[in-house]
């Protein structure tokens, strides 16, 4: 039985030995040598509990069995990149960027396709993983990011550091695991991306540990590291124990750019994992804060995505989608194909106009493409390869799922019948989808079961469900019954603006729903033509989708409206509030979390922002606060401490 300072020597080795094993591929001891250590380890901890490390080889072991993950959120927000596709389309993001930074150099790294992951790492401890999600609020699977070898369990930093990446499957243990399903009689993956999100969100995390997967770092969040330089930054991750990139590199230049990109795509079939471009990353730190961000994008950060890939393939069969809005759309059924990694079976034809231009008919030999994240499609009718024996696609008039006459409007076919089954799934879909109402266990399945069953014919009918109707249902029993139940009650009160986006009324998103929200509160459906054309970034087509909607659906609006009491935002005058209209950045560690704080500034006029620049009006901040509180002082921001922020807002807030 070894002694308390020999366990800790073991775990330090232990961790040694895993590093160079999982993330080095460098072995530097046996199996069996690791095998005797780790088991005295374990005999250790099984008789001294609490003296076991948190960064315990044995921690990794899989062996939380959750009934559902709860919801988390980052400390700062997880962006999308923008996608270029060529160099011509390279040259025009980079002739915006020098706008911004004229003397700027470039940090290029592998787009690895997989599923991202947020690291937080509090005093050197892992203290959480959470999944993406919609970018500010993700799921926490810590339990399972735990068995991931690949991510250290403690790194040598003191503070809050966010260590953000992709969790990926190897291509060789892909094909391993779905060798070992097909022999199971399971289902197989479709591609290794589907696999390592679907491995990182098992509910049993001992599924997760074997199946091998692998996080590669890509960035931070909140931290205070001091670089000036992301290639520096990223060298530091390295070093805390993290996987390093097999190609990346420092540009200068659209023609250094295209250089590397050329090796990386050249080797892209070496990688162990898959790759579907290459990210180009503004190098220096401080211009990243200039730049700042558009709706969706940061305006540093580029995706370089590789050539699409081009296969030959057979039309078998055109079947039609009816989505929520009642639009009729062809989707092409072809031949089984294997396109980088992935087998298409499907690809987009867009409409029947498209159909009759390419002038394509069932049995059709054909050119497929697909292009990294984008759905395949249909670029090139082989017509020489024709043998008499292709059928001729007929423009449907009536919907193929209640019936109805379809309504014609040349490049749109769309069911006008409100109560067409397709319709009423698809629209209930969508409203408990995570941009929505974010309604957890309210999946498509769910929904398509609740449909089949009669229990909801509308998204109204989601509010009268009771615990006896679900516990009537395959797969249902008292728990997860109650939980639907509570999830769906706890929809009531939701911002207004998710309400309004929960609509699904077409060409009105995110963005529209909360100018909506903000101009006309809950008489949004009773707004002028001339009041929605004047909102800004609102146009014709907005303002007639939005009347058409209004007319045929307002009597069901009102009454979810009902019951769900959606809160509208708080309007307040420029002369109630210190902050009305001020651009305000966040930092650091607070009494209430970063999505409460922004919450509560923006509920007072506040425009919360994430970076900071010389049109700042404020940078609040608390503990931990790093390279931005430093930013605004370089700048003469003015900055306020939680106590300074009391005190301006006294009488204003609770803060």
């Amino acid at each position: 039985m070894i002694d308390y300072e020999e366990y800790k020597k073991a775990v330090d080795l232990l961790s040694l030995y895993a590093h160079h094993y999982y993330v080095l591929d460098a072995p530097i001891a046996t199996d069996d040598e690791y095998d005797r250590l780790y088991h005295k380890v374990v005999d250790f901890e099984a008789k001294n509990p609490l003296l076991a490390l948190e960064h315990s080889p044995t921690k990794r072991v899989g062996f939380s069995l959750l009934d559902v993950f709860s919801k988390a959120g980052h400390l700062s927000r997880m962006w999308s990149l923008e996608d270029v596709f060529d160099y011509e389309d390279l040259k025009k993001w980079l002739k915006k960027t020098y706008k911004l930074d004229p003397d700027v150099t470039f940090y290029c790294e592998p787009k690895y396709d997989g599923a991202s992951l947020n690291l937080i790492y509090r005093d050197g401890i892992l203290a959480q993983a959470i999944t993406r999600g919609d970018g500010e609020v993700g799921e926490d699977v810590t339990q399972n990011a735990k068995t991931i070898r690949s991510i250290p369990l403690s790194i040598d930093h003191k503070g809050t550091l966010e260590i953000r990446g992709e969790v990926v499957i190897y291509k060789d243990d892909f094909d391993s695991i779905n060798r070992s399903r097909l022999e199971a009689g399971e289902m197989v993956f479709a591609n290794p991306r589907n696999a390592a999100a679907g491995s990182l969100r098992q509910l049993d995390s001992s599924i997760t540990a074997s199946r091998r997967l692998v996080f590669l770092p890509y960035g931070v969040g909140e931290n205070t590291l001091p670089h000036k330089l992301l290639s520096d930054l990223m060298e530091q991750i390295y070093s805390f124990g993290f996987k390093r990139p097999m190609i990346s590199g420092v540009c200068r230049g659209a023609d250094e750019i295209e250089a590397i990109y050329a090796q990386m795509a050249s080797r892209r079939d070496d990688f162990a994992m898959m790759l579907d471009g290459m990210v180009v990353k503004v190098n220096e730190i401080a211009s990243h804060q200039e730049m700042g961000y558009t709706v969706k994008n940061p305006r540093f950060f580029v995706a370089y995505k590789f050539k699409a890939v081009e296969k030959n393939t057979k039309l078998l069969d055109v079947v039609l989608q009816v989505g929520r809005s009642g639009v009729v759309t062809p989707v092409a059924v072809v031949e089984p194909t294997q396109i980088d990694g992935v087998v298409v079976e499907r690809a987009t034809l867009h409409n029947f106009d498209e159909i009759e231009r390419k002038d394509l008919r069932i049995g059709d030999s054909v050119i497929i493409l697909r292009s990294g994240d984008v759905i395949p499609k249909i670029t090139t009718v082989l017509v020489d390869r024709r043998d008499g024996s292709e059928v001729e696609i007929t423009r449907p008039t009536n919907c193929p799922v209640c019936g109805g006459e379809l309504l014609d409007e040349g490049v749109l076919l769309k069911c006008q019948n409100l109560a067409c089954d397709a319709r009423v799934i698809n629209s209930i879909i969508y409203f408990a989808s995570k941009q929505c109402l974010n309604i957890d266990g309210l999946g498509v399945k769910i929904v398509e079961l609740l449909h089949k069953n009669s229990l909801i014919r509308s998204v109204l009918d989601l509010f009268s469900l009771t615990k006896e109707d679900l516990l009537t249902l395959e797969g249902f029993k008292e728990k997860k019954a109650q939980n639907l139940l509570d999830a769906i009650a706890s929809t009531r009160g939701v911002d207004l603006w998710r309400f309004i986006n929960a609509l699904g009324i077409e060409h009105i998103g995110e963005v529209a729903s909360k100018s909506l929200s903000e101009a006309f509160g809950v008489g949004f459906l009773s707004a002028t033509r001339e009041q929605i054309l004047a909102l800004d970034g609102f146009g014709e087509q907005m303002s007639n989708s939005l009347e058409e909607f209004a007319r045929v659906n307002s009597e069901l609006v009102l009454k979810l409206m009902e019951t769900l009491v959606p809160k509208e935002p708080t309007r307040t005058s420029k002369l109630d509030s210190p902050l009305s209209g001020k651009s305000v950045v966040l930092t650091g560690t607070m009494s209430k979390s970063r999505d409460e704080m922004k919450a509560l500034l923006e509920s007072f006029g506040a425009r919360v922002v994430g970076s900071v620049s010389k049109k700042t009006d404020f940078v609040i901040y608390g503990d931990d606060a790093g390279s931005k509180l430093d930013r605004a002082i370089e700048l003469g921001v003015a900055t306020l401490n939680e106590d300074e922020l009391r005190s301006m807002m006294q009488g204003f807030l609770d803060v």
